[in-house]
């Protein structure tokens, strides 16, 4: 699958959920609801965090982590 696929899918999974859902790579924050951000900064072999916080976050969290680990990106999940 292609970078665009990847980053199509994880918008539109994000955007089911009212949870904040927000990509760290090094020192940038990223909201993932956002198809531009993730434009610049998903790439392939690199590992990122995810910071999720809202109503339905256990939800969120765990489709995130699905559909990040089938486009082989490697998230790790922080919870506040």
């Amino acid at each position: 699958m292609s970078k665009n696929e990847a980053i199509m899918e994880i918008s539109q999974t994000a955007n089911k959920f009212t949870s904040s859902i927000v990509l760290q790579f090094e020192n940038k924050y990223i909201d993932v609801k956002s198809i531009l951000g993730l434009f610049t900064t998903l790439v392939d072999s690199n590992s990122y965090e995810l910071h999720v916080h809202g109503p339905d976050q256990e939800e969120a969290i765990a489709s995130m982590k699905e559909v990040f680990a089938k486009h082989n990106l490697t998230i790790e999940i922080k919870k506040d």
